[in-house]
């Protein structure tokens, strides 16, 4: 049954057959063609998937970035960031790095990132003399936070289906993911001097005080929502609903960006958008059932065992793995059918299951934006109006950057769990 999950997997992937109906249809085709188990084991399995009360917080998360896209928030907390760096040479593209920084800190996905901050300064880096390649690689690349920097949807998928604590993973996704922007602010500011642009990035920024009150409010929601995680205020299911009733007090009241008819369509595009990924999860779910059943981690596991003599090969195995995987399948999917493989073989070699679940997502969130399926890519040169074929040229530099920051994420472990040995008093 292993290799006909697998071969019926590859197969229908390679036929653009949609994540969702590919996974689970491998897995109906492997009950029904190589085991003796009933059909109705398909939606009971895919039912208990969802059954999964850190699961609330994935839906919660995605109307969050809607509302705060729709709201006024993104634009800002653009402003801000630029009233401080603005006026510094390459002030526009550090001030996009940070800004996806504090966004993701708020809505937990790059896509949403991508469009929300992208269709502001995109637009003005070309302004102000940016290649139109070189401003959509910028912030195709930085807008991978979101998936980083807590709170984040893949981690609490690697939460949910290799049973590690979501509080935890928040924790060790901090740092690195603060590493990683300082990373892309170092790159930006040289590859701003490389190119010879950047020099009147200030021209249009506003006064710093203004700015700030202005965006007061958005500031205080990652404030509110990740100090209450790790405060231990409200758990990071309540922190998802907790940020949708910010972000809907502020659209509709403080701002007054949003209007109460404007809600159906919201609300509309976050449940399009949340029923995607939660028929992901539940055919996913289904599909690590049978991958159980099979005893295909155990096998994989031995072959790990027999291939790789160490910890630090085992680790270049992976990360070879998922930078192959990330390029071309979509983060949820991949989080959902490989992490109940690879972690128990991780956790056989010594390795922390949060610093492993940390090393999966940085990987899956470099796929975000590399070619050819990135979906960054395609977000920024929806929003650039160029062809995604352009921007590839320029990617060069974020490339090599996060690959360097995955690097000593994987191989210092203490970048990753740092804080939470801090929290834990170990």
């Amino acid at each position: 049954m292993n290799a006909a999950l697998v071969l019926s997997l590859i197969v229908l992937f390679g036929l653009s057959v949609p994540v969702a109906i590919s996974i689970g249809l491998a897995a109906v085709i492997s009950i029904k063609a190589f085991s003796n188990l009933p059909l109705l084991v398909v939606p009971q399995k895919m039912f208990t998937g969802l059954d999964s009360f850190p699961l609330m917080a994935v839906p919660f998360f995605i109307l969050a970035g809607v509302l705060m896209t729709h709201g006024g928030i993104s634009n800002r907390l653009v402003e801000f960031v630029k009233s401080i760096i603005g006026g510094m040479r390459g002030g526009l593209a550090c001030s996009c790095v940070i800004t996806c920084m504090i966004f993701a800190a708020i809505s937990g996905s790059s896509v949403a990132t991508t469009f929300a901050i992208g269709s502001i300064l995109i637009p003005a880096m070309v302004r102000h003399g940016y290649p139109v390649a070189m401003a959509s690689a910028i912030q195709a690349s930085s807008a991978e936070l979101g998936v980083i920097i807590p709170p984040s949807v893949p981690l609490i998928l690697y939460a949910v289906s290799t049973e590690t604590s979501i509080t935890q993973l928040f924790m060790g996704g901090l740092v690195p993911g603060l590493m990683i922007a300082a990373g892309l602010v170092v790159m930006v500011q040289i590859w701003c001097r490389v190119r010879g642009v950047g020099d009147h990035d200030g021209a249009d920024r506003r006064p710093l005080w203004p700015a700030f009150r202005q965006a007061f409010w958005a500031l205080m929601m990652p404030v509110i929502i990740i100090g209450g995680i790790y405060g231990g205020v409200f758990t990071p299911t309540e922190a998802a609903a907790v940020s949708v009733i910010y972000a809907l007090v502020l659209g509709l009241f403080v701002y007054k960006e949003l209007g109460w008819s404007d809600l159906p369509r919201l609300f509309r595009d976050a449940t399009v958008s949340s029923g995607v990924v939660m028929l992901v999860i539940a055919a996913a779910s289904l599909f690590s059932f049978l991958i159980s059943l099979s005893g295909l981690p155990d096998a994989v596991g031995d072959w790990a065992r027999d291939t790789f003599h160490s910890r630090l090969t085992f680790l270049l195995g992976i990360n070879i793995l998922l930078l192959i995987v990330g390029m071309f399948i979509e983060t949820s999917a991949a989080i959902l059918v490989l992490a109940p493989i690879l972690t128990p073989v991780a956790i056989a070699f010594g390795i922390d299951p949060v610093h492993f679940g940390i090393v999966i997502v940085v990987n899956l969130a470099l796929g975000m934006f590399t070619p050819p399926l990135g979906v960054n890519l395609f977000a920024a040169a929806a929003v650039a109006r160029i062809p995604v074929q352009q921007i590839f040229p320029a990617l060069v530099w974020p490339i090599v950057t996060v690959i360097l920051g995955l690097l000593a994420i994987t191989y210092v472990p203490v970048i990753s769990l740092g804080l939470v040995r801090l929290t834990l008093g170990q």
